[in-house]
């Protein structure tokens, strides 16, 4: 499963935590929650489920820089 994201869709250290309710992920029923850093590559690999989360082409995460 890939699930795109809009650069406002990450906190504020430019990352996510799967499981998300972005990928329909209903808490009680996957796995334990992990942050994964999106924004220094462009995308992140859930190491339980496999889930990838990637920025959506041409969004950009500043950071706070």
């Amino acid at each position: 499963m890939s699930i795109e994201l809009l650069a406002k869709d990450l906190n504020a250290q430019g990352g996510v935590f799967c499981p998300s309710q972005k990928a329909h992920m209903a808490l009680w029923n996957s796995h334990p929650k992990v942050y994964l850093d999106v924004a220094h590559t462009g995308e992140a690999k859930c190491p339980y489920c496999g889930t990838v989360y990637a920025l959506k082409a041409g969004e950009h995460f500043g950071g706070g820089h």
